[in-house]
């Protein structure tokens, strides 16, 4: 009876999860060593692969190598592979193999499916996988075909075409890896509407979640969005034409940076630098020579990151809106916390503390961490490398190549972390929360 309750926790969803990303991880680290993945023919070392792998894998996007000039084209379709499968969910592309070969999703199927997609119900899930893979596959395809005609000018149309859908695949699941070459990202396209608007649109639809997106579409028959969706669309709003303006300002006398470009090579700059660190990781001005206000914002948005059931990380907007209205109504005097004329349940502002607080937890110390393996290295670019890690973002100020042994596998943690801990953790709390026998006496602390 004990050994099947511990086969029975061993395999419940988020366990799962945890041990798919995992292995996934592992079959990427392995083929990037094979010698037929990097130009020289050598193959990657063990710890950059495994690195690498997860990178892909968590959609973040850091890397240790140059990816344009390091990997050879199977190498780069292994990246691009994992960064699909991680990006939607490997229990997705599971589900995709059960369609095409006509089998019926099981119950066990369905609830991790519904941890997978952070849905909060089990009901229409599997049809709201099948709506994912069309989305997918028209704005992939939609933004590959844009960035093509784009690039054939600059390259010959073969490569053209080949470099569109890897980075419409890249951003779209807001992975942030380029083909460029250098550690260069998109910085060459830093005024081009063209490059700059569509990489923008496919970081944002990525971002915003499959869930929103598909009550969008039902939007027509339906005519209502749900709260989730509303505090999705006006958190999201908010932190990208608030983070553009502020970024704007910072950056306007920057000779580095924004001062060379015309007023809209610097909107659009501007407006890129504030979608990207929501977590995409490319960018068209060099991370290293933004100015320390800058930083500190792109730092405040990459944890913050995307919106739940989305292929980005961070805390979520969500948990942001949920935590300031929180705030709002202890401020007011209030005891119900209320978005969009709705109460919130007591057990989402404990979830959004939750994964708050695992946040900074994480991010703290492993900036502590790093702050003692990477000596040398100065507090901000070590915080700013641990909070991208985190949030699966992927901008560096330029520590990840020159990381340690150490401190990559510090950083491999973090990656893995930020993209199934927070989320398992929650939903882990959600699932097994079990009414207490009887209520203990009430205690008074004091606060502030």
């Amino acid at each position: 009876m004990i050994n099947l309750i511990k086969a029975k926790d061993l395999l419940d969803p988020p366990k799962i999860l945890v041990l798919g990303f995992a292995f996934l991880i592992l079959v990427g680290a392995y083929l990037l060593t094979l010698p037929i993945s990097t130009e020289n023919g050598n193959g990657l070392s063990f710890l950059n692969a495994l690195f690498t792998s997860t990178s892909a894998t968590c959609v973040t996007g850091l890397v240790v190598v140059d990816t344009g000039t390091t990997f050879t084209t199977f190498g780069e379709l292994v990246i691009l592979s994992l960064i699909q499968i991680g990006g939607l969910g490997f229990m997705s592309f599971a589900t995709l193999f059960f369609f095409l070969l006509g089998k019926r999703i099981s119950l066990k199927g369905r609830l991790i499916l519904q941890e997978s997609l952070n849905n909060l119900s089990m009901a229409g899930v599997v049809k709201l996988v099948k709506r994912i893979l069309i989305y997918t596959a028209i704005i992939e395809i939609s933004g590959a075909v844009i960035l093509s005609i784009r690039f054939s000018f600059d390259m010959p149309i073969g490569r053209a075409i080949y470099y569109g859908l890897f980075h419409s695949i890249s951003n779209f699941n807001n992975a942030g890896f380029d083909l460029m070459g250098g550690f260069r990202s998109l910085t060459p396209y830093a005024s081009d509407p063209f490059v700059t608007l569509t990489v923008a649109s496919l970081i944002t639809l990525g971002g915003i979640g499959f869930i929103v997106m598909n009550e969008i579409y039902e939007y027509r028959d339906t005519h209502r969005l749900s709260v989730h969706t509303k505090v999705v669309l006006m958190a999201s709003l908010i932190l990208t034409i608030g983070g553009a303006i502020l970024i704007f300002i910072f950056e306007f006398g920057n000779a580095k940076t924004l001062q060379p470009l015309s007023f809209m090579g610097k909107t659009l700059a501007s407006l890129f630098q504030s979608v990207t660190p929501r977590t995409a990781g490319s960018n068209t001005l060099n991370i290293p020579d933004l100015t320390q206000p800058t930083l500190l914002l792109i730092i405040f948005l990459m944890f913050v990151g995307a919106s739940p059931g989305s292929t980005g990380g961070g805390i979520k907007t969500t948990t942001l809106a949920t935590l300031i209205g929180t705030v709002w109504s202890q401020i007011k005097g209030k005891e119900d916390v209320v978005l969009f004329r709705h109460r919130i349940v007591n057990e989402t502002i404990f979830k959004a503390l939750s994964v708050t607080s695992i946040g900074i937890f994480i991010v703290s110390t492993i900036t502590i961490l790093l702050t003692i393996t990477e000596t040398g290295s100065d507090f901000l670019t070590v915080l700013f490398e641990a909070t991208s890690a985190f949030a699966t973002v992927g901008l560096s100020m330029g520590l990840t190549p020159e990381l340690s042994p150490i401190g990559r596998m510090l950083i491999v943690f973090t990656m893995f972390a930020g993209r199934v801990g927070p989320l398992t953790f929650a939903f882990a709390i959600a699932m097994r929360r079990k009414p207490d026998p009887f209520r203990r006496p009430k205690g008074k602390i004091m606060i502030g």
